[in-house]
């Protein structure tokens, strides 16, 4: 295993569209959700501890998450769960991270993903990961990995490309363009143009790399974690990065770099991904019955009941008639009940429910 692996698990969201089930305190990443016996953190942990020693693992969450991860990954050590202060979006907690790694290793090569994706192609995806990586050692580029769209989907980012003349490796391409979630005409374009791929929001490059892109094209957020060199993985590291988040900008990574960069290329993979971002995104991935129910909970019996996904504790009977196409969950004492076309609001409903009810529900 190349010693100058590392990887970076962001971990640090709230999960409100999994709500009521993912909760500020207890969010969907520290569940298991998909009934496996893992939770979505476990799985991604065990999908990299094969491409990187597992000491070179890091999280990325927020403070009050700390124990959640030392409760669910026991083989990582305290210098591993990175926490920040407050929620700055991914530039922000890249840079922290890819500053710790290299204070650590000046030779580090980093893979960035997601803690809440689901990947069916697990052999798949460590072989193009490892190809990524060892790219990333012979080249200044910033890599992302991109899928291969099925349907017109609104919900994801896409990437444009073009063919890469002096790449050695046929799926990797040059990026062209960057489009945030499209509306679905757009999406419909997209598709039947065939240059396009979903954004997976995983990433690969060289720690120097990444570092030199933030300050060419992000040198705000550069300069301030800059000027903690030297304070990494020490005593001094909590109090400088408190100070450095109450001025740091609240700014993605695809935004404030990868849009600007001219060294960006794209892996096109295929190996069953799925961002685990919605109810909808559970129930295509889950195993439905013969009414096309995908039913989690040991007690539930349905009638004239269709295309619905079905979530409820263990011990709680639960019967339902005349439903199709709908989100029912309970969790923790709150049930919700939305039609499945309409789940985009169930993050007003939590803004709702915080202002009508408490944050106690939330």
């Amino acid at each position: 295993m190349n010693k100058n692996n590392f990887c970076i698990i962001m971990a640090g969201g709230i999960g409100s569209r999994f709500w009521p089930m993912s909760r500020t305190a207890h969010p969907k990443q520290f569940i298991d959700i998909l009934g496996t016996g893992r939770t979505l953190i476990q799985q991604a942990f065990d999908r990299f501890n094969g491409t990187c020693p597992h000491d070179q693992i890091y999280i990325v969450t927020n403070e009050m998450y700390r124990e959640l991860v030392k409760e669910q990954l026991p083989l990582i050590n305290e210098e591993q769960i990175v926490c920040e202060p407050a929620r700055r979006n991914t530039a922000p907690c890249i840079a922290y991270a890819t500053y710790k790694i290299i204070a650590k290793n000046p030779n580090a090569n980093i893979v960035v993903a997601p803690s809440d994706h689901i990947i069916l192609k697990e052999a798949d995806f460590c072989n193009i990961i490892q190809s990524a990586l060892d790219c990333c050692t012979e080249n200044d580029w910033l890599i992302t990995l991109g899928i291969t769209p099925s349907r017109p989907d609104t919900g994801y980012g896409y990437i444009q490309y073009t063919d890469c003349d002096n790449c050695n490796d046929s799926r990797t391409k040059k990026v062209k363009t960057f489009t945030e979630k499209p509306n679905i005409e757009l999406a419909k374009s997209f598709i039947s143009s065939g240059d396009f791929l979903w954004n997976s929001g995983i990433f690969i490059w060289s720690a120097k790399s990444i570092l030199k892109a933030f300050e060419n094209h992000l040198p705000d957020v550069f300069q301030i974690f800059n000027e903690g060199l030297g304070k990494y993985n020490t005593p001094d590291e909590a109090e400088f990065i408190k100070d450095t988040y109450t001025i740091c900008k609240n700014i993605s990574i695809d935004f404030g770099v990868l849009e600007k960069a001219d060294n960006v290329y794209v892996y096109v993979s295929d190996f069953g991904w799925s961002d685990l971002g919605t109810w909808g995104s559970l129930y295509e991935n889950s195993k439905l019955n013969a009414n096309n129910n995908a039913v989690i909970g040991q007690n539930v019996l349905t009638y004239e009941t269709k295309g619905s996904i079905i979530n409820v504790p263990k011990n709680k009977l639960v019967v339902i008639q005349g439903l199709e196409n709908y989100i029912v969950v309970e969790s923790d004492g709150i049930l919700l009940i939305c039609q499945k076309d309409e789940e985009q609001q169930i993050r007003q409903f939590v803004n709702d429910v915080m202002l009508k009810k408490g944050d106690k529900y939330i």
